[in-house]
């Protein structure tokens, strides 16, 4: 006779406490938790480019840049994610641990997460009612999936080569050349 695998899910506040010592970074999905793998040279180097861009921009207008270790709060998903930039303009958003109204999120794509970032986050994370743009960023050529919250719903549109992405909610626009500057990223043929 065979036994069947009694399988229990995580709480919330478990996970929340633990994180907070954890050695390494873990990402929870509705009761489930998956460990961060790290990054490469290339991907660090685009995601503080992007994070400087980013706080110049979010600066004047009173708003918050984090990278990496601040997770984002995804309710409808019952989801914690670790994207590697977020910005924050919405008062009162000061949890030190956790964004809950991320105006802008920043995935740079690796062989390892594009299938995630591309299908589940990107999914969750535009049923953030506060979210005002996605960027989904490559690190073998110079593209920027930009989704951007629309009247009519979510637009996307790529970018590549030298164009500029427009930031229209920090009155801002990224330049891919500033983005991929020093990385070593070639430009799409």
């Amino acid at each position: 006779m065979s036994e069947a695998f009694a399988y229990s899910r995580i709480p919330v506040a478990d996970y929340l406490r633990a994180e907070r010592t954890a050695d390494v970074r873990h990402e929870y999905v509705d009761g489930e938790v998956f460990a961060m793998v790290g990054a490469s040279r290339r991907h660090n180097h685009i995601g503080g480019n992007l994070y400087i861009a980013l706080r110049a921009a979010a600066d004047p207008r009173g708003c918050a840049v984090y990278s990496n270790d601040v997770k984002v709060r995804v309710e409808a998903a019952n989801a914690f994610y670790y994207p590697d930039l977020v910005v924050t303009c919405a008062a009162g958003d000061d949890d030190p641990y956790v964004v809950h109204a991320p105006s802008i999120i920043v995935e740079i794509l690796s062989d390892s997460t594009e299938a995630i970032d591309r299908r589940e986050k990107r999914l969750n994370y535009q049923r953030l009612p506060s979210l005002t743009d996605l960027l989904l960023v490559a690190q073998d050529e110079r593209r920027i999936d930009h989704y951007r919250r629309g009247p009519g719903g979510w637009d996307h549109v790529v970018y590549t080569g030298g164009a500029v992405v427009p930031l229209e909610g920090l009155g801002a626009a990224l330049r891919l050349e500033a983005v991929y500057a020093g990385s070593g990223t070639a430009q799409p043929m």
